[in-house]
């Protein structure tokens, strides 16, 4: 599909899902307010090297022209597992290994950045930033990372997961100003406060909107899309933490909620939810409306429709989630809003990739 038929493709969809664009004023014109607000994330499968970044970013490009975007961004796919095969060689003893993969997944943002082929200026200043990233990655493999106890081991796994998501938000910020969409990185660990479950922690709700109303609104209002790091918070006296596997989902909630989003969309590598796992079953049937109630039955049947700490999150706003495929931005995908749609009991969605 072009770049110009997803454009239109879009705009169709953003009057589909009833989010007020502001249509009545003239087209182009840089002055038009902009009073909704929609969150995008995109997993690792959506974010997996140059070209899928600038096709995610030119998803991005007509929705921000017509309203205020944050982007929420998860590591690229495979990244979070080598970070932690870094942990896993470290716990073992064995620093030579460890730094040699961390030199690696370095190199690998590197060549991305590369493939992006970003203008002269932008391409220096990423490729800084990245290399501090790698410095500060390599900084932590050294002699007193090795065979640390249990609680020590758990925030230095943290640190290290949090570098995935680091770099990508970098990258994808890069690629969003490749696309003609002004766009910064911003570590979420800044503003998203959590307790000091290192591994599995716990945001701390009301403290992360006020925080994170102060770093992500001023940008908002100055036409700008916060490129945020999903998976990522920080203890009260600034130690990294993560949220848990898979839990991008959440943080992108949370993020949404902090700005009031009208929107979450979750693009991802599958059409929406399903009635079952079209992989296994010729009678799948694709999901195109939930209700929150049925989302929340889904889930307690078993169905992993959202991380589950993300419905609650929306229905506290009231606000509208899209699960819809990166690669296949004609369909419509899974709506869940406020509106009871009477979905079948039992139904669940084809496994979507990590969050």
């Amino acid at each position: 599909m072009n770049p110009e038929s997803v454009e239109e493709d879009l705009f169709g969809e953003r009057h589909a899902t009833g989010v007020s664009t502001l249509t009545d004023s003239s087209p182009g014109c840089d002055s038009t307010p902009r009073e909704s607000l929609v969150a995008f994330k995109f997993g690792g499968s959506s974010l997996l090297g140059a070209p899928r970044m600038l096709h995610a970013a030119g998803l991005v490009r007509p929705v921000a022209q017509l309203m205020q975007v944050v982007a929420v961004v998860s590591a690229m796919k495979g990244v979070t597992d080598r970070l932690l095969g870094i942990a896993q060689a470290l716990g073992e003893g064995n620093g030579q290994r460890a730094r040699s993969e961390a030199e690696a997944v370095l190199h690998l943002h590197l060549g991305v950045l590369r493939d992006l082929r970003l203008d002269s200026d932008d391409h220096d200043r990423v490729a800084r930033e990245l290399n501090s990233l790698g410095r500060d990655l390599l900084h932590e493999i050294s002699p007193r990372s090795h065979k640390l106890l249990p609680p020590a081991a758990a925030e230095l796994f943290d640190r290290l997961a949090s570098f995935g998501e680091r770099f990508s938000a970098r990258l994808f910020a890069g690629a969003l100003e490749r696309s003609g969409v002004p766009a910064v990185p911003v570590s979420s660990s800044e503003f998203v406060l959590t307790c000091d479950t290192f591994q599995d922690a716990k945001p701390h709700l009301e403290q992360t909107r006020q925080r994170g109303r102060a770093v992500l609104l001023p940008l908002l209002a100055d036409g700008i899309v916060p490129v945020v790091t999903g998976f990522v918070g920080a203890t009260p006296d600034g130690r990294i933490t993560t949220l848990g596997r898979n839990s991008s989902d959440f943080s992108a909630a949370i993020i949404a909620h902090v700005v009031d989003a009208d929107e979450l969309v979750i693009w991802t590598d599958v059409d929406g939810i399903y009635t079952s796992n079209p992989n296994e079953s010729a009678q799948a049937r694709l999901l195109h409306d939930l209700s929150y109630e049925d989302a929340h039955a889904l889930a307690l049947g078993g169905a992993k429709v959202l991380h589950p700490h993300v419905l609650p999150l929306a229905e506290e706003t009231e606000m509208t989630i899209w699960v819809r495929n990166t690669f296949k931005p004609q369909a419509r995908g899974t709506r869940i809003g406020p509106t009871p749609v009477g979905a079948q009991p039992g139904c669940a969605p084809v496994s979507k990739e990590p969050a």
